[in-house]
């Protein structure tokens, strides 16, 4: 195993020195490090001692290399092409229901409303064990994944685990619909509030349908909920700044080492409403396509921004097709914003390993919105108000990243056999408790990267014969290191409270439950609304800095 490690780092080298050097004008030199990767891959499947499997190593050499370079910089083999081409179209077919691969398990982590999969009555959090004849523990990935999809009208037979018990399901695949609006609604006579998560060619069609049937319904302010939207196609964010900015106006630019892939981004069509007022929210989640809408609202003082800074994903990626169907998608340019500021915050260039510096504050450069206001550059977009809330907790970051909360909401799901509306629940204190009780009793993976290498380090012990005498101690430490981590998690206990009151509410009443209860009590919300319902202040945010 390591000889097989020692030879991607060297299919690495060799593969980086020519995507190097395939920028340079000596082309003999490419030629020749193109020939003994070549050859030097030849002797390795030839002569190499144990069988080795061809396309899993060149992969693996592939994705060393752009590891290095940022995280968007990726490579597509043929099913991840296709996996591309729904994320960008919005629409597959399949059985209406979102799958997830962790340790071995294939997880039902959504279901969408009306398609085939409630219909069939599965449920978030069921485990797939058999998809027709196979069985999912045969395979070491989420590949299998795409076998819930296929031809429209065809069907599948699932075999699941629910609460120790298996089930067997015939579910219909049908076209899928993915709506990057999964909600909007009147929150007062006068006030529209649309939730937007994802920016596929259907972006801009759904949000000016569903901004029509709100002014239909009497709307004359607008919410935009960017919240945890992490982006997408760029043309997208273009054509949905355009429903509110004139024609000709400059949305973003992007800057490239290629002349020809520097480019100046306009509005090309008659807006739909210039004189709304809009409130955008966003927050660390908002990224890339998101933080375009929002900075280019904010630098034409055409809507005010509220909520936590966002992502600081100022890099733009395009997909160049490979051979055999494979493709690259890697970033080709920075965006500027109409000020001219670039929002990016992790300074890639200046990475050492895993380490990667983020862009100093003290070296931000100040702009100027179209009516004169300051705003800066670097670290993402800047909320005009800000809702601050207490630091993620690294213990809080590891709870995030485990399947505990998860696995507590479909354990609260099957001891609730109901729940009040979404528009009144609320995830309370007491059930909070219940929660922290659920971690204690060991009910997920929830480790902190103190306890994992603490726990090694033990079974390192016992490997070498020195545990008899400090396993009093290490039990001893690792309860207190158990405490201490509650204790962590306390300082995030609101925010805690939200991720679990919207994974619960989404096993009743799926995302359009979410966005229901963040209505009735999301503190982003409530302040768009005071802003929204007092003009003069909502002006004076817009026109600060204006003589």
């Amino acid at each position: 195993m390591k000889r097989i490690k020692n030879t991607v780092v060297i299919f690495s080298l060799v593969i980086m020195s020519t995507f190097l050097l395939a920028f340079k004008s000596d082309f003999f030199e490419v030629a020749k490090q193109m020939e003994i990767y070549t050859t030097l891959f030849k002797e390795l499947n030839l002569y190499y001692i144990d069988e080795i499997n061809p396309a899993e190593l060149t992969e693996k050499a592939i994705n060393e290399i752009l590891n290095d370079l940022d995280p968007y910089t990726r490579y597509y083999d043929e099913q991840g092409v296709e996996e591309v081409k729904i994320n960008s179209s919005g629409e597959y077919s399949g059985i209406g229901a979102e799958s997830r691969y962790y340790d071995n398990k294939l997880v039902i982590a959504e279901v969408y409303e009306g398609y085939s999969a409630e219909e069939q009555g599965i449920k978030v959090g069921d485990e797939i064990i058999k998809i027709d004849d196979i069985f999912v523990n045969d395979y070491d990935n989420d590949r299998i994944s795409t076998l819930l999809k296929g031809v429209p009208q065809s069907t599948v037979k699932l075999v699941i685990k629910r609460q120790n018990k298996e089930l067997s399901f015939t579910v219909t695949r049908e076209k899928i619909i993915v709506d990057p609006v999964p909600h909007f609604q009147m929150v007062s006579p006068e006030i529209g509030y649309i939730a937007f998560n994802k920016f596929n060619n259907k972006a801009s069609s759904s949000i000016k349908s569903a901004f029509v049937d709100l002014k239909e319904k009497g709307m004359n302010k607008l919410i935009l909920d960017l919240r945890g939207n992490p982006g997408g196609l760029l043309n997208e964010a273009i054509n949905i700044t355009n429903f509110f900015v004139p024609k000709n106006e400059v949305v973003v630019s992007t800057k490239a080492k290629l002349k020809k892939w520097s480019e100046v981004y306009r509005t090309n069509h008659e807006p739909i409403d210039l004189e709304i007022p809009i409130v955008v929210l966003i927050d660390g989640k908002s990224a890339s396509a998101s933080e375009i809408v929002a900075g280019s609202l904010q630098d034409l003082d055409r809507a005010v921004i509220l909520g936590e800074r966002s992502f600081g994903k100022g890099l733009v990626q395009r997909y160049r097709n490979l051979t055999y169907g494979t493709k690259l998608k890697l970033t080709i340019s920075k965006y500027y914003t109409p000020s001219g500021r670039n929002i990016q915050e992790l300074d890639y260039t200046h990475r050492d390993g895993d380490d990667v510096p983020k862009f100093a504050k003290e070296n931000r450069n100040a702009f100027k919105t179209k009516n004169g206001r300051t705003v800066y550059d670097g670290g993402g977009i800047l909320p005009d108000i800000e809702i601050k809330k207490p630091a993620l907790t690294e213990s809080t970051k590891a709870l995030f990243r485990s399947d505990a909360i998860f696995n507590f909401a479909s354990d609260y799901f099957y001891r609730n056999q109901s729940l009040a509306s979404p528009d009144t629940f609320i995830f309370e204190d007491k059930e909070y408790d219940q929660f922290m009780s659920f971690l204690l009793e060991g009910n997920s993976n929830f480790q902190t990267k103190t306890e994992k290498k603490f726990e090694a380090a033990f079974d390192l012990s016992k490997d070498e014969n020195l545990s008899e005498g400090i396993q009093s101690s290490y039990k001893n430490l690792s309860e207190q290191l158990q405490q201490q981590k509650i204790e962590e998690l306390n300082k995030n206990k609101e925010n805690i409270k939200e991720v679990l009151s919207d994974e619960i509410i989404n096993r009743y009443y799926f995302k359009k439950g979410e966005y229901q209860n963040h209505i009735a009590f999301s503190p982003f919300i409530k302040e768009a609304i005071s802003v929204l319902e007092n003009d003069e202040h909502y002006r004076s945010i817009l026109m600060d800095g204006k003589n």
